[in-house]
C-alpha cells in the first residue's frame, strides 16, 4: 500500500551535531567581527543563541587562538563581565602584496587592524628570489615574541585560476605565471597561505574593513598598474568558471592599432586608462624614465603639462565606469587610483562623464566613489575570511 504524504516517516535530519557547533561557532565570529569586543551575554543576544550554546563555542575558539578575553572598562557597581574579541594580542594574520615595483607585507590582528609599520621590498625578477624575499620578509613578522601567525594571505596582479590556485597570466608580474606562490610559501612557512586575485583582494577590503560594509552587491575598478575589476553580487565575489574574472582592462577600446599591452595586444582599455600608462606618456614628453610617484610629485609641484593626458585617460576610465555600472548594475562603484591624490578635480569629471555614458536608471541607483582599500588589506581580509571558513563553511 502505497505511503500518503499525510503517513510518511519524519524526514531524517543530515546535519550532524558535530556540524551544528562548528556553525554555532562561525556565527560568535561573525557577531564579534560585526560589533567589536563584547561580553558572552551580549555575543548572545546579538547571535541569538542560548547562553550556554554561546559558552561552549567560545570555549572552542578560545582553545584555536582565533578569540581571546579582555579586561572589560570598570563598571560603576560590581565587576564587569570579560569581553571577547578576535584575537589581537595572542595571534596575527599576514597579508602580502605583489606588484610590478615592489611587495609589501603587514601584520594583522583578526579583527584586520593592520600593524602600522609595513614591510615593502623590490619585486624581484625570477620566481625563486621572489618566494626568497617574501619568505624572508614574512619570518621576520612571523618572529613576534608570544605571537601565533595564523596564516597569510597572498594577492597577486593579473589572471588567477583558483582551481589550481596559480597565476596563469600576469602581464606586469610575469615571473608568476604557471606557480603557485601560496602553496610553495605555505611549504616553506608551515602556516596556511591563500591566494587571491588583487582586484578580488581590494573588494574584500572594502567589503571588511572600508567603504563597503554592509553591501551585498558593489564593483571595486582598480586603476594602477593596469585596470582591474571585481565585483560582488549577493554578497559573493563573481570570479567566473576558473577564477578569471573581471579582466575589463584588456577590452580592447582602440581596434586599429593602439599601443602594445602587457597581455600581448593592442588598444586595451589599460594602455591608455592606467596609472601606468598615464607614466608612459609623462616618460616619453620627458625624455626619460618615470614611474607613477614621480608623476603624481611633478604634477602636484606642477613641473609636468600631462592636461592633455590625463583628459584622454580619464574620458577612457569613464568609459570603463559606465560598462561597470551598466552590466552589474551596483549599489556602488568604488574607483582606486593614485592620480586623484595630484589632481582631486578629475574624479569628479570621471564620474560626470561615466554619468553620460552610462543607462541613466542604472548611474542613478549607483554611488561612485574613491576606494579605501589597499591590496595588503585585502589579502589580510582574505585570510580572516579563510580561517573563519575553516571553522565552517557558510551555508547558501
Amino acid at each position: 500500500m502505497p505511503t500518503t504524504p499525510a503517513c510518511r516517516p519524519p524526514a531524517v535530519t543530515t546535519i550532524r551535531p558535530a556540524l551544528v557547533g562548528k556553525l554555532n561557532e562561525r556565527q560568535v565570529l561573525r557577531v564579534l567581527q560585526a560589533r567589536g569586543p563584547l561580553s558572552r551575554a551580549e555575543v548572545a543576544r546579538q547571535s541569538g543563541l542560548s547562553p550556554p550554546t554561546v559558552s561552549k563555542a567560545v570555549a572552542s575558539l578560545l582553545r584555536g587562538g582565533l578569540l581571546e578575553e579582555a579586561d572589560a572598562p570598570e563598571a560603576a557597581r560590581g565587576r564587569p563581565a570579560p569581553k571577547l574579541r578576535l584575537a589581537t594580542a595572542s595571534a596575527q594574520v599576514l597579508g602580502i602584496a605583489v606588484d610590478a615595483g615592489h611587495c609589501e607585507v603587514v601584520a594583522a590582528g583578526l579583527d584586520g587592524r593592520p600593524h602600522p609599520d609595513v614591510t615593502a621590498v623590490p619585486t624581484p625578477p625570477t620566481y625563486p628570489t621572489l618566494l626568497d624575499a617574501l619568505e624572508a620578509a614574512a619570518r621576520e613578522r612571523m618572529a613576534r615574541s608570544g605571537v601565533t601567525t595564523l596564516g597569510v594571505g597572498l594577492s597577486l596582479p593579473g589572471l588567477v585560476d583558483y582551481r589550481k590556485g596559480c597565476g596563469v597570466l600576469s602581464p606586469n608580474v610575469p615571473m608568476t605565471n604557471g606557480h603557485t606562490p601560496a602553496k610553495d610559501l605555505a611549504a616553506r612557512l608551515g602556516v596556511p597561505c591563500v591566494l587571491l586575485q588583487e582586484l578580488h583582494a581590494l573588494c574584500l577590503a572594502e567589503r571588511h574593513y572600508g567603504l563597503a560594509r554592509g553591501l551585498d552587491d558593489f564593483a571595486v575598478l582598480d586603476v594602477g598598474t593596469g585596470v582591474g575589476m571585481a565585483v560582488m553580487t549577493g554578497g559573493r565575489l563573481l570570479t567566473g568558471h576558473s577564477g578569471l574574472a573581471g579582466e575589463i582592462g584588456h577590452v580592447t577600446v582602440i581596434p586599429d592599432g593602439g599601443r602594445l599591452c602587457g597581455c600581448g595586444n593592442r588598444g586595451c582599455l589599460e594602455t591608455v586608462a592606467s596609472d601606468k600608462a598615464l607614466a608612459a606618456r609623462a616618460a616619453e614628453k620627458l625624455g626619460r624614465r618615470v614611474d607613477v610617484d614621480e608623476v603624481i610629485d611633478l604634477l602636484k609641484l606642477g613641473k609636468v603639462d600631462l592636461t592633455a593626458e590625463l583628459a584622454e585617460a580619464c574620458q577612457y576610465l569613464a568609459f570603463g565606469v559606465a560598462a561597470v555600472v551598466n552590466l552589474f548594475n551596483p549599489a556602488a562603484l568604488f574607483v582606486h587610483s593614485r592620480l586623484f591624490e595630484a589632481v582631486p578635480g578629475r574624479f569628479a569629471e570621471v564620474v560626470a562623464e561615466g554619468g553620460r555614458r552610462a543607462l541613466p536608471p542604472s548611474f542613478a541607483d549607483c554611488r561612485v566613489v574613491q576606494g579605501q582599500g589597499s591590496q595588503r588589506l585585502g589579502a589580510v581580509a582574505g585570510v580572516v575570511q579563510y580561517l573563519t571558513d575553516a571553522v565552517a563553511p557558510e551555508l547558501s
